[in-house]
């Protein structure tokens, strides 16, 4: 409501229905992402840029490629233990890892969760049209975003919207991880958009 007494106008987005349950917990897998992300943006963790032997930082640090394994390890999904494999069998594929994988740090950068997402994830679309319903029910909450150069970035998609019915991001930039209107700010353009697992992995 507004000073007046008067509905604020929104733009209502369909959500769209989503049958993956990795885990098996009656939630699907879309839903279970943004809870993952969620949960990582109440644990507050500081962003700190960091070398971690047997790679995972401790629940208090990271930075915004953490979001991404965190959320997904909420919906049952090894995310370092899949680009492991993946890296090994295919190190060529992966821009950070030049021909000598590193286990402790490979599935934390963002070139190269950008490169699994490719290959495994369905790529959508990377335009955003504020009021646009038909547009932005193509986002939904879970999916992921990178941001390309000059500050490459990556972040999970909210299940809240603007009144503009453009949904919110949950990443980490510093100082911590935050829920905002990055898909809109961020200073670099929108690279990629992906839904996790793509339909030929489900």
């Amino acid at each position: 409501m507004n000073l007046h007494g008067l509905t604020e106008p929104r733009c209502v987005v369909e959500k769209l229905a989503s049958t993956g349950d990795k885990d098996g917990d009656g939630i699907c897998d879309l839903d279970d992402i943004v809870l993952g992300a969620r949960k990582d943006l109440e644990a507050k963790p500081l962003y700190v840029d960091a070398y971690y032997a047997g790679g995972y930082p401790p629940e208090n640090e990271g930075v915004c490629t953490d979001v991404i394994w965190r959320a997904l390890q909420n919906a049952g999904y090894d995310l370092k233990g899949m680009m492991d494999r993946d890296i090994k069998e295919h190190p060529g594929d992966y821009p950070r890892v030049d021909g000598n994988p590193e286990p402790n740090i490979d599935f934390r950068r963002v070139p190269n969760q950008e490169e699994f997402f490719k290959k495994y994830a369905e790529r959508l679309t990377s335009e955003i049209k504020p009021w646009d319903s038909e547009n932005l029910k193509q986002w939904q909450g879970g999916d992921i975003v990178v941001f390309g150069p000059p500050y490459d970035h990556i972040g999970i998609v909210s299940d809240k919207r603007q009144a503009d019915g453009v949904p919110l991001l949950i990443h980490n930039a510093g100082p911590c991880t935050r829920e905002d209107n990055g898909l809109l700010t961020w200073p670099s353009p929108i690279k990629y958009h992906f839904r996790f697992p793509g339909a030929g992995n489900r």
